[in-house]
């Protein structure tokens, strides 16, 4: 049985490579076109993406008639194929192409002041457009720092740890070696980049509210900055359908600076819902940012009462 799941996995993983080659020096505008044929499959095809989208749009936007909802979910899952089909092109495609395809830029000078400053500067890049262009752009522009956990489909492990290291980037597991080098790198004045909206496993989070709802949160934060003073800025690359990508780095919300771990987890959030705001259909609705819940931790013997998935 095993030898036939490891099978499958590497024949799955030959495939996708296989895509992402294909695709990789494909324009954004045929990228884009593509996707709007794939995103309804989707949209159809996987039962799971579809109703974990439609409950976190819900959650989010409860005021929204379900009608709203219904099209923010479509044109959400159309952005969210978009973005498996770019990567590719962010891991494999010419790099002058790459970085012409990024059109706009706004609020590199939080960035820039933090530098001059010597301060290192934490980027949190929510699962928001693309943020493997946004680990290109970051990567070729300064020292630059990221947490990396390898995928299921480990063959795929080699190609993506190259793609995203193509431009200088430093991959560090997601462990306390990892936070020891992110240590060292922000006391150096330089970059690193967090993922804000991934449930960590329970021990390394809070509960914070995350569009009025509990949502267990990395607690990551707070510790880096209490040893490092380093400055906090959200980032997100921005898909411009059809043409390209804009950048915008926003100041953080200044509960993220808090010692408290819950403070700081609820700038977090907020940090996120400011980047959504820019374009919500743009965010990975799919993923299930509430699938922890307080009544487990509890230990309430009733808490999958209180499940939303």
């Amino acid at each position: 049985m095993t030898m036939t799941q490891d099978s499958d996995g590497r024949l799955q993983a030959r495939l996708i490579a296989g895509l992402w080659r294909t695709l990789a020096n494909w324009r954004p505008a045929a990228l884009w076109r593509l996707s709007r044929l794939v995103g309804p499959l989707v949209q159809v095809g996987s039962r799971r993406e579809r109703r974990v989208t439609r409950i976190n749009l819900a959650q989010a936007y409860p005021d929204y008639s379900e009608t709203v909802r219904r099209r923010l979910a479509r044109r959400s899952l159309i952005h969210s194929s978009a973005t498996m089909l770019e990567l590719g092109m962010a891991w494999m495609g010419d790099p002058e192409k790459v970085e012409a395809s990024i059109l706009e830029v706004h609020g590199r000078e939080l960035l820039d002041e933090a530098r001059a400053e010597g301060r290192g500067v934490i980027v949190l890049a929510p699962h928001f457009g693309n943020w493997e262009v946004l680990n290109f752009w970051l990567s070729g522009h300064f020292p630059f720092t990221a947490m990396y956990e390898p995928p299921k489909l480990l063959d795929l492990d080699p190609i993506i740890r190259k793609g995203r290291e193509r431009r200088g980037a430093e991959l560090v597991p997601t462990n306390p070696r990892g936070v020891a080098a992110l240590l060292k790198a922000l006391k150096r004045g330089e970059t690193v980049g967090i993922l804000p909206d991934q449930t960590p496993g329970w021990g390394s989070g809070v509960f914070a509210p995350f569009f009025g709802r509990p949502a267990y949160t990395a607690t990551l934060l707070p510790k880096l900055v209490a040893r490092t003073e380093a400055r906090v800025v959200t980032g997100v690359a921005r898909r411009l359908p059809g043409q390209g990508f804009a950048l915008h780095f926003l100041a953080a919300d200044e509960r993220v600076y808090s010692a408290d771990e819950a403070v700081s987890a609820a700038g977090v959030n907020a940090c996120v819902e400011a980047a959504i705001a820019l374009d919500p259909v743009q965010y990975q609705w799919e993923y299930k940012r509430y699938g922890k819940i307080p009544e487990r931790l509890e230990g309430r013997p009733d808490w999958k009462r209180y499940r939303l998935y």
